[in-house]
Formats: C-alpha cells, structure tokens, sequence
C-alpha cells in the first residue's frame, strides 16, 4: 500500500483516491470551542482557581488535544479550547459532542460545579483561506 506524508512529516497508508488523483481525508481535525458557567463552587475550589487565574488567562488559550482552559477571576464563566480529530463522516456535531465530554471529565476530575455547556466547532480540512494578493 502507497503511503503519503501527513503535515507533521510522519508516513501514513494512502487512502482512497478522488477523480483528481488526490487523497480523500477519511479522518478531519476540528478545533471546537466549549463554553460554560461555573456553578456550585466549594469555597476550596474557588480558591484553587483563584490562585491559578494568571495561568489561566486568554493569552494562553490554544487548541490542544487535551485542552486549554481559560477563565478570569470573577469566575461566571470559562471557555474550553480543543483540537478533535475524528472521522470526517461524523461531522462537527461529533466533535462538538467528544470536546464537551472531555471537558465534562476534567471539570469533574478537578472537582469544579459547572452549567450551561455549549459548543461550536470548525472542520479545518474544509475551512477556505481567502488570501489578499501583493
């Protein structure tokens, strides 16, 4: 079987081929954003939080796999950044759904009362780059 290089440089198995001789992504990466409110915070996760906000902040947001948390410290709200890499029939709705239930996890493992969590997702494989010309 043919490999092909991916954007990192590793070596992977050719997929399934279009009429232009180019391969179909059978897998899309999707950056996903999840929102949510804090609820129910004991006062020592309060704290934690609070001692952690500069650690915290927008400037350090990124999509990762594992996910990027930020809030401020007024603590009403927070936002979850991922990178979600899942088949590409399955759609947006899919990786919407696997961002906010890691974000579930951690916020549970981290013992933090949360509400209100919403989601949006955008398919990088399919998203157009408009550039201005010189």
């Amino acid at each position: 079987m043919p490999y092909r290089c991916n954007r990192i440089g590793t070596a992977r198995a050719a997929g399934p081929e279009t009429e232009t001789g180019k391969a179909m992504a059978t897998e899309h990466t999707y950056r996903v954003i999840v929102r949510g409110r804090w609820d129910g915070l004991t006062d020592e996760a309060r704290a934690r939080l609070l001692a952690e906000v500069d650690e915290h902040g927008l400037t350090r947001l990124r999509f990762t796999p594992e996910g990027s948390l930020a809030y401020d410290a007024a603590l009403r709200s927070f936002t979850y950044r991922y990178v979600i890499v899942s088949d590409a029939a399955d759609g947006e709705e899919l990786a919407a759904a696997l961002a906010e239930e890691k974000a579930e996890a951690a916020l549970a493992a981290a013992g933090y009362g949360y509400r209100d969590l919403r989601s949006s997702a955008t398919d990088m494989d399919t998203m157009k780059v408009n550039r201005k010309g010189r």
